[in-house]
């Protein structure tokens, strides 16, 4: 059972929300999945995407990486979502901590796959904390690069389909780092409920 901890709605009436819950049973339009280049969705979130959402998932993801190569940071992959409640998965490669310029790739990373989800004409997209399981980048430093780049590709494209992105945060102390961030860079963060109804 997912929990809104707290929501913020731009000036051009988006709404970006932090949640608590599992991405696997979020029911929006489409999530976004931490991958790996070749898309090999074995472990950690992706392999909860994977057995959730049944075979197909890795079969399409395969068929992609066959006809585009290996997924990247600015160059997400996107599949059916196979038994999930959502239409698609797109699939985000970010930074593994230590490679260089990780900052920004993982700042690409995010935007790519709200232009990929606009693109597709998605309205709804669920986002996980990118790269911060295995991958090893802090969270503490991620959590304000992934709000401040969800919040700049509002900025940047005012007449996107998407209108509601949901962080989706499992685990608590990854929640409250997230909930920390996201109220220093949004001043006038609403409950859940404070907010108008969503889009």
């Amino acid at each position: 059972m997912s929990r809104t901890v707290l929501e913020y709605r731009f000036p051009d009436g988006a709404l970006l929300a932090l949640v608590q819950g599992d991405l696997t049973e979020v029911q929006l339009e489409a999530i976004v999945n931490a991958a790996n280049p070749q898309l090999q969705h074995g472990g950690g979130l992706a392999g909860a995407i994977a057995r959730r959402g049944g075979k197909s998932i890795q079969r399409e993801s395969n068929a992609w990486v066959r006809e585009h190569g290996p997924a990247r940071f600015d160059r997400p992959a996107i599949t059916g979502a196979g038994d999930l409640p959502c239409r698609a998965v797109i699939h985000a490669v970010g930074p593994i901590w230590g490679e260089g310029d990780e900052d920004r790739k993982l700042a690409v990373a995010v935007q790519s796959s709200l232009a990929l989800a606009s693109q597709r004409g998605f309205s709804s997209l669920g986002m996980p904390a990118i790269s911060t399981g295995v991958y090893g980048f802090p969270v503490q430093r991620a959590a304000p690069i992934v709000l401040e780049a969800i919040a700049a590709f509002f900025a940047a494209s005012p007449n996107s389909p998407v209108r509601h992105v949901e962080v989706t945060l499992f685990d608590g102390p990854t929640l409250a780092v997230f909930e920390d961030a996201f109220r220093a860079r949004f001043t006038t963060v609403n409950p859940p409920g404070a907010a108008p109804g969503r889009p």
